[in-house]
């Protein structure tokens, strides 16, 4: 796709990289047919093809308003069109270049300013696990509409003790450890079953993946250079990597390196630290799995996240590891689309979410599983208030078939 873009964006590095993915696209097409939001509405400008086109008027200087920002922001950045694409156009890393410029060209109303400023701060802090408690607690006089969007607290368990040369360091500060902390809990176990082992480190935060997609890259790399201060002593010190258990924080962990590229002080130690970052489904293999013995009969409909099949390209990893415990894995139609989830976009566009969220559901439940098994924290928030079948993380279910064949080897 030829592009003139203005002189004053192809001076600077963004400028430059977002030429070179636009010259990349060869306007076919193909990846409008694998896009959530062009199934939707058939508009043109509701898939990749069309958005590429309005984020290069946006580059070339053109004055554009709010229609395209609408139809760029009911994009799930989801990366569909990215495992689709035959060109091998990086249109979400495109869009993530065009959005500080998009907020500076349409302004957005006082009270959209305010919405995103909001789950900028309060999503990532403290404050969240305290109104997320108090919540938890006023369960029994809320009404439906409001327990549905309190996830209850499940059993944590034990956190077994740091005892393998082989050590990771866990992502706490994802808000996983407010809603679910169940998971973090059940990988650890498993990964001391494996020989491996899981352990926290203070004063590490939120990957920065919430505020680096909402547009505000300073935020984001200021939560990347926290992480890495707080890392980097025990990555020195003889870690093996860092390590998450929800997909979409792996993604975003992982480009550490791109995000702090041009930052003197950081970018040496972003680039080793992003080739550190491992997804949870990455470090247990099924032989490890198949080991263990354990007899999980349950049939399991796998809900593969967009950033663990599109972003980390590991679609099949937990079939493996399911399978391998002896599960009975159902087929599921239309596994390549999104759940409605992404981020905030089940908050920001909730008529688009819950449509997707609408057909997923469907899809899931239509080979009649015991249970829903997924990867990443906020797919499974979103599709649990839609769900009848119950919904987990897949190391989750792995645990509790650990506990009930094999008990944790004793501390050596």
């Amino acid at each position: 796709m030829r592009a003139r873009l203005d002189p004053a964006i192809t001076a600077t590095p963004e400028g430059e990289e977002a030429a070179a993915i636009l010259r990349a696209c060869v306007h076919c097409g193909f990846c409008n047919a694998t896009c959530p939001t062009y199934q939707l509405t058939g508009d043109e400008r509701d898939g990749p093809r069309g958005r590429i086109y309005q984020m290069k008027s946006l580059l070339e200087g053109e004055q554009v308003g709010t229609e395209t920002r609408l139809h760029l922001d009911r994009c799930l950045t989801c990366r569909s069109c990215e495992t689709t694409c035959p060109s091998g156009v990086r249109y979400g890393r495109l869009l993530d270049l065009v959005k500080p410029r998009l907020e500076q060209s349409v302004p957005r109303t006082p009270s959209q300013r305010v919405m995103r400023w909001a789950l900028r701060k309060l999503i990532p802090s403290p404050l969240f696990g305290w109104l997320l408690r108090v919540g938890r607690w006023l369960r029994p006089v809320l009404p439906a509409v409001l327990v549905r969007e309190i996830p209850p607290l499940r059993p944590v368990g034990i956190w077994p003790p740091v005892r393998h040369a082989r050590r990771w360091l866990a992502l706490i500060g994802c808000v996983q450890a407010d809603a679910r902390p169940s998971i973090d809990a059940a990988a650890a176990r498993v990964l001391d079953r494996c020989g491996q082992s899981l352990s926290q480190v203070p004063g590490s935060g939120c990957c920065g993946a919430l505020a680096y997609h909402l547009g505000a890259h300073g935020e984001a790399a200021a939560m990347a250079r926290k992480n890495i201060d707080a890392w980097w002593p025990q990555l020195e010190a003889g870690a093996t990597g860092v390590l998450s258990t929800a997909s979409g924080c792996t993604s975003f962990l992982k480009d550490y390196g791109e995000l702090l590229a041009h930052d003197p002080d950081y970018a040496s130690r972003a680039q080793a630290l992003s080739a550190k970052v491992r997804d949870l489904s990455e470090v247990i293999e099924s032989r490890e799995v198949a080991a263990l013995g354990l007899q999980l009969e349950q049939t399991i409909a796998i809900q593969t996240p967009c950033s663990l099949q599109h972003a980390l390209r590991g679609n099949g990893r937990v079939e493996g590891l399911l399978a391998a415990a002896g599960a009975r894995l159902v087929p599921v139609a239309d596994g390549h689309l999104c759940c409605g989830s992404a981020g905030t976009y089940s908050l920001l566009q909730p008529a688009f979410s819950k449509a997707l969220r609408k057909r997923k559901v469907s899809a899931l439940e239509a080979g009649s599983p015991e249970v829903v098994a997924t990867a990443n924290i906020g797919c499974m928030l979103h599709l649990e208030k839609g769900m009848r079948t119950p919904i987990r993380h897949w190391i989750e279910v792995l645990d509790e078939a650990a506990a009930r064949t094999a008990p944790l080897r004793p501390e050596r």
